[in-house]
């Protein structure tokens, strides 16, 4: 059971440092209660006391790393069966499936063909499930292909000589060996420990997938995901729901309390429309690993922004970083346009100016994460925020100096041009649409 507030102070040295970033140290033990910060934030814990903490403020679902590089991946951690209770922590990542019988190098060229940015997040997928058909050799041949491509590799093979053969190649990677069940988790449990990767754990229904967790916990080995598929559609989302739910209950069950890996290509072979409707289901309840027969935009596009809808923190505004942003070829001497950082503000004003296909340099300063108007009305959106981000950021770099700003505070105009001296401000469109017509109406008049 969680620790209240109370007892984490009981064992905090009482000296009010604010070190932890808190005013006082009940402050920080009742933001550690309520999961907010870490209790490794205080530097003066004792030993004893961190170890005592630690695990009984741990999240129920143990937290996975996985991958190394730009390839590391956090899995698990998740507090919460919803996200209204509070936020999701770890979105899913997907992962691309081939097999020794497989073009290996065709099939990840085919994945990678899906990789853009969308609000600051990279959307691609990233990992490589390699599954064994029963041939050793080939599946080495199959792994030594995907290695060093920057994706975490998943070895799904139960043949304890296979899998050791393989991660001699590919165990700096640090994959997720997919390969224990009741069978052979002893073996499985030793090669891993060896190698120092994580375990995928399976089995036949969901009471032999917990007797077998439970099993290598006993083992002392607990860097483990859950492979919650099942022999059909129904079982795979039964079981992975049941894990979930079960080691989120208010008296958590932390023999579940891992990710889970779902395997869509077992349960909807070569079939593209249902992975694609799976895969969305098991975004929302509850897969850490989606593993799909490839990656497509046709996938993609409906995946990732739905994946990224579900896993932003909605406590949080979603914001673009503050800067400039040349579109359509623009140089120091195009036209400047200015706007709020709020992240769908950008998206459909920047679409709209490259849909103008006049060089233009976007300017996006610091609003909160606000959109135009509200920013405005909290003040985050001034002449003098505006003013100062021009002179600071863009005088330096930017030759040209007529300003466009959103016309819904088309009152700030006086007031900038007060504050910027030689600059012209222009007063864009109340709405976005209208952009095109005017960026070439000004191109044609010669007043950009």
């Amino acid at each position: 059971m969680a620790l209240k507030g109370l007892d984490i102070f009981k064992l905090t040295p009482k000296t009010n440092c604010k070190e932890c970033g808190s005013p006082t140290c009940m402050a920080f033990s009742m933001k550690v209660a309520q999961g907010a910060v870490d209790i490794s934030k205080c530097p003066h814990m004792s030993e004893e006391a961190m170890a005592a903490l630690s695990e009984a403020t741990a999240p129920p679902m143990k937290t996975i790393k996985v991958g190394t590089g730009d390839a590391e991946y956090t899995l698990g951690g998740e507090t919460v069966l919803a996200r209204h209770e509070k936020t999701f922590v770890s979105k899913p990542r997907f992962a691309v499936r081939v097999t020794p019988d497989m073009d290996v190098d065709a099939a990840l060229a085919e994945a990678n063909k899906v990789d853009y940015d969308r609000i600051g997040e990279r959307m691609h997928a990233e990992m490589v499930y390699v599954e064994c058909n029963g041939d050793a050799a080939a599946f080495v041949e199959a792994v030594k292909k995907v290695t060093g491509k920057g994706k975490t590799l998943v070895l799904a093979c139960k043949d304890a000589d296979a899998v050791k053969a393989a991660l001699d190649v590919c165990k700096d990677e640090k994959p997720i060996v997919n390969g224990a069940d009741a069978s052979n988790y002893e073996k499985m449990v030793e090669i891993a420990k060896e190698a120092g990767v994580v375990l995928g754990v399976s089995g036949k229904d969901i009471n032999e997938l917990y007797d077998t967790t439970a099993a290598i916990e006993k083992l002392g080995y607990k860097e483990l995901v859950l492979d919650t598929t099942g022999a059909t559609i129904k079982e795979t989302f039964a079981t992975t729901v049941q894990v979930r739910r079960a080691c989120l209950a208010k008296e958590p069950d932390r023999t579940f309390g891992y990710p889970s890996i779902v395997n869509l290509s077992k349960v909807a072979p070569d079939d593209e429309a249902m992975q694609i409707a799976l895969a969305s289901v098991f975004i929302l309840k509850y897969g850490s690993i989606i593993v799909m027969d490839t990656m497509n935009y046709a996938r993609g596009l409906a995946l990732y922004g739905l994946r990224q809808n579900v896993y932003t923190d909605p406590q949080k505004p979603m914001k673009v970083e503050p800067g400039i942003y040349p579109l359509n070829g623009a140089d120091e001497n195009s036209v400047v346009l200015t706007t709020v950082d709020f992240a769908l503000t950008y998206f459909v004003v920047s679409g709209e100016l490259e849909r103008s296909g006049v060089p233009c340099n976007l300017v996006i300063s610091d609003a909160g994460g606000l959109s135009v108007l509200t920013a405005w009305a909290a003040g985050k959106l001034s002449s003098t925020s505006v003013a100062k981000f021009i002179k600071e950021e863009v005088e330096p770099k930017i030759k040209s100096r007529k300003l466009i700003i959103p016309g819904k505070v088309a009152v700030l105009k006086g007031d900038i041009e007060a504050k910027l001296e030689g600059w012209q401000v222009i007063v864009a469109p109340n709405e976005a649409v209208q952009l095109v017509k005017f960026l070439k109406d000004l191109q044609a008049n010669g007043e950009i």
